[in-house]
């Protein structure tokens, strides 16, 4: 089993999240399911989502959480997206005096560790 499809290039190159977007409850929703969270709906359709957004609250994590052997302390926080939804975040900045409400993020993609010589990667938000 294969983790899902989170984040992609686009056909400009451009790093996008994959969302889902349901015409029945007219709602985006992020990680794409098949089914939508807010009606129950099974017409989601697959959404490149906004690689910009808004911060909107944030944090450290200063100690490993379990299984996790990447790099600590990391950023972690609440980004609204243009489509209206706020998604539960990895942030590259680490410092909270360094961050501020409403502040302007973009989508990045993060090296945290290495498994068996390949690089494992996840999407994070930079200021």
């Amino acid at each position: 089993m294969s983790a899902p499809e989170l984040f992609v290039r686009d056909e400009h190159g451009a790093l996008r999240l994959v969302g889902g977007y349901s015409p029945t409850s007219g709602a985006y929703h992020f990680p794409l399911s098949v089914v939508c969270p807010y009606s129950g709906a099974d017409d989601v359709e697959r959404r490149l989502l906004s690689s910009d957004g808004t911060l909107w609250g944030w944090t450290a994590v200063t100690a490993s959480p379990p299984g996790y052997a990447g790099p600590v302390p990391y950023g972690f926080g609440v980004v609204e997206l243009a489509e209206g939804i706020r998604v539960v975040t990895r942030l590259t900045e680490s410092d909270p005096t360094r961050l501020s409400f409403g502040q302007p993020v973009h989508l990045v993609v993060e090296t945290i560790d290495t498994l068996d010589g390949e690089s494992v990667e996840t999407y994070a938000f930079a200021p």
